[in-house]
């Protein structure tokens, strides 16, 4: 075993060693000397992965297939004897640059980036990503936007090459503060781009794993970067002070660009060329974990691609389930108990209704435990209005899964009903009829009486708003159902709000919805209407009692107070 480790690692260093010479930094009579075991045929099926020449010259060489390309000697030794041998060696620059800072525009917002470049000045890496490519000079230089041959135009044995020079050119960054800036440079990456996304849309070639590796560096190049602050940290404005829905979205200025690149890296995702076991060294934990940090970006339009992306790595990407779920419960946290800004809560909730859909049945305890911890306290925030649509779709999904999980739901929605929001009020109503819609009478039951003793209050409610969504709960014909089955519960705990309705509701249309439900309940069971209505009496009969002893007392008093002054 260990002469073939051996074996190998000589077999790696002869590798690297022939690509350096496509650059022009060794000979071949440098390698004969390095690696005397090995014969001619081994060099000419060595050579012939790589197209280079006996007595090349010092010009970079076309490489047609560097997938099996190792950026650097597992002998570290064996480069030097390379270089010292072949007489070449690198310039001080790429000695002094290859752990230099290099700094790039990006939408007026400057961003540090690792870009180590070189003598051949054709591309560069702008930004550090979780992938590795290979560190080859033709990759590590400045990068340039120049026009460069179509793939369609080069043989197939050279477009893996000039993929991955595409690919690298498009990591440098234009600057888009002023329109006028690189009109040319811009153009140039936009067109690279679109014919990036083309060829990974057609099935012109597969895209091996160096190929891929370059692609999902540019991609984290241009899509990971430092995002603006929110409006009110410009402002100094307090964040509760703010109403997100009038706010205008900040909009990407190189939007033109990164909406390419996000295509880019959709088509990535969804190719069927690309295996999951492949890309999941590229597609990794820290890229998804930072992909998930651009959903606080302000503009709708990247979360709307987010959205897209993540959701397709959620459904190819097995092994990523768990991380990725776990990382959306983590923002729902982040959310609730530090920043309370809640961009981008809606499109992950959107993920989460789709995630939750594919739950087997029955539901495992992790997935209970986050509905109670995560899902459910979102209901107290300040901003529900803009997600509450996504939220309570991710609330019916579970009730529907699991029928039992109703009386959880019910309990929490009432745990976390609001007191003086009337228009938080009135989304809560309209989200309870959802969950009722879908709830089992053996559920219902357990919590019949907390839920009417609060509908009964939203049926007084002085907002006509509140009281008429609460009215309109008697038009669900399954909830009439779930009434009708325990009417002796709910008729005593409905009659008496429903009777000052009647009496005293400064709205009109509150006033003609209340009669009807009271007529409802009197065709339901008229006997049990007639008790709840003596037993009404009764209690307003006493009520006035105590009013009258009361008045009476005080009466009382005075008299008793007035003759003591006296």
């Amino acid at each position: 075993e260990k002469e073939e480790e051996e074996e190998r690692l000589v077999e790696e260093d002869l590798f690297s060693g022939i690509l350096l010479l496509s650059t022009g930094h060794a000979s071949w009579d440098t390698l004969s000397r390095l690696f005397p075991q090995h014969d001619n045929k081994h060099y000419q099926n060595m050579s012939s992965t790589i197209r280079c020449r006996p007595n090349a010259s010092p010009s970079p060489s076309p490489i047609s297939d560097i997938s099996s390309f190792h950026h650097r000697f597992k002998d570290p030794k064996m480069l030097n004897k390379i270089m010292k041998l072949g007489g070449k060696k690198f310039s001080k620059s790429d000695q002094d640059n290859t752990s230099g800072v290099n700094t790039v525009v990006r939408s007026s917002r400057p961003t540090t980036a690792v870009a180590p470049p070189s003598s051949t000045g054709e591309s560069q890496s702008a930004a550090p990503s979780p992938s590795q490519t290979p560190n080859h000079p033709m990759f590590t230089a400045p990068p340039s936007l120049e026009v460069l041959p179509l793939l369609k135009d080069v043989s197939s044995s050279d477009r893996p090459l000039l993929f991955m020079k595409k690919a690298h050119m498009c990591s440098c960054q234009c600057d888009f503060s002023d329109s006028l800036i690189m009109p040319r440079e811009k153009e140039i990456k936009r067109q690279t781009l679109l014919e990036l996304v083309d060829f990974l849309h057609s099935s012109s070639g597969k895209v091996n794993e160096t190929m891929q590796s370059e692609l999902i560096r540019m991609v984290s190049a241009n899509m990971f970067r430092c995002l603006p602050p929110a409006h009110y940290e410009n402002t100094g404005a307090p964040p509760e002070g703010n109403d997100p829905e009038e706010e205008e979205p900040y909009l990407e200025p190189w939007w033109p660009h990164l909406q390419l690149v996000y295509e880019l890296l959709l088509r990535y995702v969804v190719s069927s060329e690309i295996e999951p076991k492949t890309a999941k060294k590229f597609i990794n934990h820290t890229f998804v974990s930072r992909l998930l940090d651009l959903f606080d970006s302000e503009d709708p339009r990247e979360r709307e691609y987010l959205k897209t992306v993540l959701h397709r790595i959620y459904g190819k990407f097995i092994f990523h389930r768990p991380f990725i779920r776990c990382s959306i419960y983590n923002i729902f946290y982040k959310y609730l108990y530090e920043t309370e800004r809640c961009v981008g809560i809606g499109e992950l909730l959107e993920i989460l209704g789709s995630v939750i859909n594919g739950f087997t049945v029955p539901m495992r305890e992790e997935h209970v435990l986050y509905l109670v911890k995560a899902i459910l306290p979102l209901h107290k925030s300040k901003g529900i209005s803009i997600f509450h649509q996504q939220l309570s779709y991710c609330v019916v999904q579970f009730v529907e899964k699991d029928y039992k999980l109703a009386d959880t739901v019910i309990r929490g929605l009432l745990k976390y009903w609001p007191l003086t929001n009337c228009n938080k009020e009135v989304l809560f109503l309209g989200e309870l009829e959802e969950v009722l819609d879908v709830t089992e009478p053996s559920e219902f039951q357990h919590c019949v009486v907390p839920l009417f003793r609060q509908i009964g209050k939203c049926l007084n409610s002085a907002n006509f708003q509140v009281a008429e969504r609460a009215l309109f709960l008697w038009n669900n014909e399954h909830i009439v159902g779930l009434i009708a089955e325990n009417k002796d519960v709910i008729f005593p705990i409905i009659f008496e709000a429903l009777e000052r309705n009647m009496k005293g509701h400064w709205n009109q249309a509150v006033h003609g919805l209340s009669e009807n439900v009271r007529r409802m309940f009197m065709e339901m069971d008229n006997e049990l209407f007639e008790e709840c209505e003596k037993r009404h009496l009764e209690n307003e009969a006493k009520a006035c009692e105590l009013l009258e002893q009361r008045e009476m007392t005080w009466k009382r008093l005075e008299e008793a107070a007035s003759l003591a002054a006296n």
